[in-house]
């Protein structure tokens, strides 16, 4: 199977430093240079498109702009990118949600890729007004997916649960096609929700060896319940001509942060209840030394941002190395983003999936390049053939 790559908006603002946010972090520490405009994150959106992106993941929080709103919105800018919504089961009905993902599928063409997130920070989740504790949000997540789904099949649903309950729920349209649910989880919680209901399981960018022991967890828990699912990964990228231009672009990165903002980002991630966040504290332990934890894996951007906080840095064929590693692994879809995002989608685009495309294990969703002719400026002497020489 061809690898999947999505790129990412930062609905919450863009630059070319880190940019702030997500697990952990207040609310009002996000935000860049560049607003999250309809423009720019079109801008942005197009040119993952044409680069060969297949979608873009928009997260969600109180620190960014709604997910379901900026997608689509985006959705009358692009023609083929699909946009990978990330929602929190339970800050809305199950009927609500699988109806609002069957609207989207019939007026965007099927461009809809559902992200479920539980919600690791119950200090963020109160604010929602949600007061269930972690382990019971993802149980109350393993009913909000049975009624979805359940919608999704016709079926009409009575459903009397611990967290849930809706009667005579239906949809009078059902999405065409059903969006597949892509969930995250690193938790002893997390797993069985994630076999039952999800498409593509996800993981951070762990060093190679701690994503095969996940994958190994979920094939398990997978076989055991009867499915089989597809995975997926979460990382930044710093891609460059050369090893040494990509490192410098990173030790830049590094450099434009302070030591205070390192140590209030790490106090707020450590309260993180997340256990996918405190596998990427461990990969630095807040400290800037010792940052590169496998080959061309660089954990820098965890130290001023929650959530995803590696990158793979390196040459394009360094990086491109990397991805094959991963997905030897099994991985099959890649969500990468970059600082700027704008920029660091060409370089990952114009860098690395050609080199992909000629191991043949990607090709571009809107099928083969056209062939490329030179111009040909009038009144300046035309290049002699090589074979028309000596």
């Amino acid at each position: 199977m061809p690898l999947t790559f999505h790129w990412f908006l930062p609905t919450y603002g863009d630059s070319r430093d880190i940019v702030g946010g997500g697990h952990g972090v207040p609310v009002g520490t996000a935000g860049g240079a560049r607003p999250a405009s309809v423009a720019y994150l079109g801008q942005i959106a197009r040119s993952a498109e044409q680069l060969g992106f297949a979608g873009a993941l928009t997260p969600t929080g109180a620190w960014c702009e709604d997910a379901w709103l900026s997608t689509a919105m985006l959705t009358e800018v692009t023609e083929r990118l699909k946009f990978l919504v990330a929602f929190r089961p339970g800050l809305l009905s199950p009927t609500l949600a699988a109806q609002m993902a069957s609207t989207f599928q019939r007026l965007s063409g099927g461009r809809l890729l559902l992200n479920v997130v539980t919600g690791g920070e119950s200090t963020e989740q109160r604010a929602y007004g949600d007061f269930l504790d972690k382990d019971a949000r993802y149980a109350r997540t393993d009913e909000f997916l049975h009624v979805v789904r359940s919608l999704w099949r016709g079926e009409t649903v009575d459903h009397a649960g611990e967290h849930l309950r809706v009667e005579g729920a239906r949809l009078s349209r059902l999405p065409d096609p059903v969006p597949p649910v892509y969930f995250g989880g690193s938790s002893a919680a997390a797993g069985p929700v994630a076999v039952r209901h999800s498409d593509v399981y996800l993981t951070w960018g762990e060093p190679p060896a701690q994503v095969a022991g996940k994958l190994d967890w979920i094939r398990g828990l997978a076989a055991e319940a009867g499915r089989e699912l597809r995975f997926g990964i979460r990382l930044h990228v710093i891609t460059r001509d050369t090893a040494d231009e990509a490192w410098a672009q990173a030790r830049r990165l590094l450099d434009g942060i302070a030591e205070a903002d390192i140590r209030a980002v790490q106090e707020g991630l450590r309260r993180s209840e997340s256990e996918g966040q405190r596998r990427m504290l461990d990969l630095h332990g807040g400290s800037r030394d010792g940052l590169e934890v496998a080959p061309n894996l660089w954990a820098g951007v965890g130290l001023v941002r929650g959530g995803a906080g590696t990158a793979l840095v390196g040459s394009h064929t360094e990086v491109a190395d990397r991805i094959a590693e991963y997905h030897a692994l099994g991985i099959d879809e890649f969500i990468l983003s970059g600082h700027p995002h704008l920029e660091e989608a060409y370089w990952f685009g114009e860098g690395v999936l050609p080199i992909l495309r000629g191991r043949g294990l990607w090709r571009h969703p809107a099928g083969e390049p056209a062939t490329v002719v030179p111009a040909s400026v009038p009144f300046t002497p035309q290049p002699v053939p090589a074979a028309a020489r000596g």
